[in-house]
Order: C-alpha cells, then structure tokens, then sequence
C-alpha cells in the first residue's frame, strides 16, 4: 500500500491522542464529513480486529484494514503548522475536499 504518512502528522496525533512509543493509531474509512465521495480519514486510538497493513512510523504502529487499502492507496497525511490541522492529498490529484469538480 501507497500511504505516506509524514513525520509532523504523525506528531500530531501522538500529541493530540496521548500515544507512545508501540501504540496502535488504526486509520479507517468512515462515512461523512469532507472527503472524497462522502468519505472522510477516521482514526482511533487501537488495533483493528480484522486483517490490516502495518505501518511502523516515529514509534506507532498504523493500521489500515485489508477493506480500507482503496481510500489510502496514493494517499499522503500531513500537518500544516500555517493551519495547525491535518491535511490529506491523493496522488493522483484528486480533490479530497469537493470530489465532483
């Protein structure tokens, strides 16, 4: 799987959600909120149940399921300090933000 996940992101949510070094930051796909399709990034403090990708990053371990690989395929997850939020870009320069135009 293509996920990049930069090193102030993942600072972020270290931060934001009290993790350590070894904890688990599963990312999914959740419906609503901005996002392609309707889709948006949720993210949740614990390990999946089912099968996922393991990404090891600044001491997390990130999970993406097996069902979700199609949402983060080409996707890049960054912290904007300008903004102070996170930001998500796609590869293939599709608009996560207002996926129909």
């Amino acid at each position: 799987m293509n996920l990049s996940i930069s090193d102030k992101a993942v600072s972020f949510y270290q931060s934001e959600m009290n993790l350590y070094e070894n904890d688990p930051l599963w990312l999914f796909v959740r419906v609503g909120g901005i996002g392609s399709g309707g889709f948006s990034v949720g993210v949740a403090g614990e390990t999946p149940d089912t099968e996922a990708v393991l990404i090891k990053k600044e001491g997390l371990h990130i999970y993406v399921t097996e069902e979700d690989v199609w949402y983060f395929e080409g996707l890049t997850i960054d912290y904007d300090t300008d903004i102070e939020e996170i930001t998500f870009s796609h590869s293939s320069g599709h608009d996560l933000f207002y996926p129909n135009e």
